[in-house]
Order: structure tokens, then sequence, then C-alpha cells
């Protein structure tokens, strides 16, 4: 076996990963959980929820880009990635906690839900990218080989898939014991203590601290003339669409599709997340760091689609459990290559540029990929009341358990197929991969 060389110790690839765990909590809890708690539990009708949602995810979106470059510009003390860590973990963790504590129906008074939930979620998401933007940032400036990155990576998405069972699979059983807002509460307290005790471990470049970015059009241009850039985030949206839509739908599906109790969401997630935590390494030994980032990920899709098809035709809740073994299989290679990945489009613009620009490219990568949530909202809002869901009915006709199975596989395998085809496209490998590798690592040298 290849033994490699790393520049940092062990224990800091492990805090780094620590950190994403306090990180990647609350955001797993409002991918996996906030629509059925907001529609099905506290009645919002769904029109009202994808209506909002399409303009948050707007909101959403646009941040992203605008916070990265303030993250590229930051001067302090502290650094320009660091600060957002620090001061952000706080408000991060209190904010999501009140989303879920809520104290509106939605069949008595609408508007004064859509108004606690709207502002709630709104000032999350921003200290959420704030925060986010900082902390991913640091991959590319801590980790600058490919081996060192892979091996943080992993290390991070062990920490990340722990936070898939924390906050997409447990909420509704914590839920059931807790309430809703002692849920929201358990989560925040998780989220503050991993942010804050793997916070002392992260670093950055001291030859980075004194690199100024563009301003912000030409920063824009320079971005999206980048075609390694575009088709890998393109990949990425269509990947958080696919697996946003099965996250939304998962609980609906068990419920309406099954006729089994949406607390078995727990079981099923809990295998393809703990499949996928344990599948991370043989991903990157035997197949990363054989073949590249690029293959790697068009197979993990591959994965996804085989294991997410089945799902639609499922007789009982049991053959869910062996479809979701094969989900976590893909989801192992996702998780795994999905930053790392990105990394690489930033080395090639360092090298065209001059300049490292994580924060516009996490940033800009979030912008895209967000608006990948309008197209979840959408096809939740146009396809399930074409199936006759209605939250106002006691009873739901017939018609929604079919609607449910073709919520969760048709779009999923849609978008896993457009991933694939964007990362047919993606032109950072071989040869010319291999050229920017060098580049870099003779300017590297050289400071």
């Amino acid at each position: 076996m290849t033994i490699y060389e790393f520049a940092t110790s062990t224990k800091t690839r492990v805090m780094y990963g620590l950190t994403s765990l306090g990180v990647a909590t609350p955001v797993e809890a409002i991918s996996g959980i906030v629509a059925f708690y907001i529609v099905d539990v506290k009645n919002l009708p769904a029109t009202w929820y994808a209506t909002f949602w399409f303009f948050y995810t707007l909101y959403n979106a646009i941040n992203n880009p605008v916070l990265g470059y303030f993250s590229d510009r930051t001067r302090s003390r502290w650094g320009r990635r660091l600060p957002y860590v620090l001061f952000g973990g706080l408000p991060y963790a209190v904010s999501f906690a009140l989303i879920f504590s809520i104290p509106f129906d939605g069949k008595d008074n609408p508007i004064a839900l859509l108004t606690w939930f709207g502002a709630a979620i709104v000032i999350w998401e921003g200290l959420y990218t704030a925060l986010a933007t900082g902390y991913y940032g640091l991959l590319p400036e801590m980790f600058s080989t490919h081996e060192e990155r892979t091996d943080a990576a992993a290390k991070m998405n062990i920490f990340q898939t722990v936070a898939l069972v924390l906050g997409a699979a447990l909420p509704p059983l914590l839920a059931q014991i807790l309430g809703w807002s002692g849920m929201a509460t358990v989560l925040a307290v998780i989220s503050l203590i991993a942010i804050y005790i793997g916070y002392p471990f992260l670093f950055e470049r001291k030859d980075l601290k004194t690199d100024t970015s563009f301003p912000f059009l030409s920063s824009l241009k320079a971005t999206f003339f980048n075609k390694s850039y575009l088709m890998v985030t393109g990949s990425q949206a269509m990947r958080f669409f696919g697996t946003g839509v099965l996250q939304t739908g998962i609980l609906f599906y068990l419920k309406y599709s099954l006729k089994v109790d949406e607390g078995l969401a727990t079981v099923i997630l809990g295998i393809a997340f703990l499949i996928a935590m344990f599948s991370l390494y043989p991903w990157r030994n035997w197949v990363a760091n054989k073949i590249g980032n690029r293959k790697t990920l068009m197979l993990a899709h591959v994965f996804m689609i085989l294991g997410i098809v089945p799902m639609g035709f499922s007789p009982n809740i049991y053959f869910t459990y062996a479809t979701a073994v094969i989900v976590g299989v893909g989801l192992g290679g996702l998780v795994l290559i999905g930053d790392v990945i990105l990394s690489e489009v930033i080395d090639e613009d360092e090298v065209k540029t001059g300049h490292q620009r994580a924060g516009m490219y996490f940033g800009m990568s979030g912008f895209i990929i967000t608006l990948s949530g309008l197209l979840v909202s959408s096809v939740f809002g146009l396809v399930m009341p074409a199936f006759g869901y209605d939250t106002l009915l006691d009873v739901q006709p017939v018609s929604v358990e079919m609607g449910f199975r073709i919520f969760l596989t048709v779009p999923t395998s849609v978008g896993f197929l457009l991933a694939i085809f964007f990362l047919w496209l993606y032109p950072l490998h071989g040869d010319y991969l291999k050229k920017i590798q060098d580049t870099l690592k003779k300017k590297r040298e050289g400071t």
C-alpha cells in the first residue's frame, strides 16, 4: 500500500472533519424534514410552501456569491475565513432551533405561521452561508495535494455522514420523544459543541493572506468563463436536486405510499448513511485514487440511480431497506468527491489568474446548487397537487400513493443522469489536470 507524506497531522485533519459535523447537522435537518414539518405537521398549504420556497431559494442563491466574495476580501486579525466560523457558530445554532419552535398552526393562522417560519429561516440561511463559505473555503488552503485532500475529505465526510444521521434520519424519532422544539434544541447543542471543539485546529496559509481578489464583476466574469467550473457545478446542482427530492419525499413516501410509520425514515436513512460512511475509504483507496475524481463521481451517480429506481416499485418496507444499501454506496462516492473536485477547479483558476479565490468559487457553487432547490420545490408544488395531495384533507385520495412513488424516483433519476452528462463534459482530468497540478506545485515551492 502506498504511504503518502502529509503536510498536516492526522489530528488536524480529524478536527477539520469534526467541525463539519457542527456545520452540516442543522442544514441536513432543514433539507430533510423542514418541508414535512411545515406542511404536514404545521399544516401550511403545500402551494404556500412551494411559493415561499421559490423566493427563499432566490435569496439563498444570491447571497452565496456575495458572501463568498466578501470572504475572499475579508482582512482581520483572525484571517479571512476563520472569523465566519468563530463568530457565526452560536447565532447559526440558535436561529436553527427557532425554526422548529413555531407556536402557530396553518389551520388556524397560516399567515402567522408563514411569517415566523420565513423570518427564522431567512436569518438562519444567511448565517449558514457565511459559516459554510468560511469553513469549506479552508479545504483547498489547508490541504494542497490530491491525496491529502481526499484523506481530509474522507474524514470530513465521516462526520458529515453522522450529521446526516443526526439531521435527517433521527429527527422523526427524536420529535416523537422530545417534540419538534426539543429535537431542534438537541441538534443545535450538538452543532455548537462540534464547531467550537474543531475551530482551534483550523488555519490559513500565510502566503495567501495578502492575496487580493478581483473586483466583484471581474470576479464573476472570471468564474463564469471557466468551463471546468460550469461543468462541475452543473453536475453538483443536479446531484443536489436528486438528493433534495429524495430527502423531501421520503417521509411522504413512507406515510402515503408504503403506509408505514414515517418514523421508519430513521431506519432507511440510517442504513443509507452508515453504508455511505463505511464506503468512504473504499471509494478513496480503490476508486478515486486510481481512476480520478471525474470517473468516480460518474460511477457514484450510477449507483444512486440503481438504488432509487426500485423504490418506485417497492412492495414493502423491507424491499426499501435493501434499496437503501445501494443508495448508501452511491452516496459515499458523492460526498467524498464533491468538495475535492471543486478544489481542482480552484487550483486551475489560481494557475490562470494568480489569485486563490476559494470563497468566490464555493459561493458561486452554492449559488447554482441552491437554484436546484427551486426545481425541488417546483416539482413538489406541481406534481403532488396534480395527484390530489391537499394538507387540509383529513384523508388523502388514493392517487397520492402513486404520486409520491413518482415524485421520489423519476425526478431523482433525471437529476443523476444530467449530473453524469455534465461530468462527461468536464475537461479537468488526465494530462491537463496533471499539468495544472505540476504548475501549482512549482508556484508553491517558489513562494
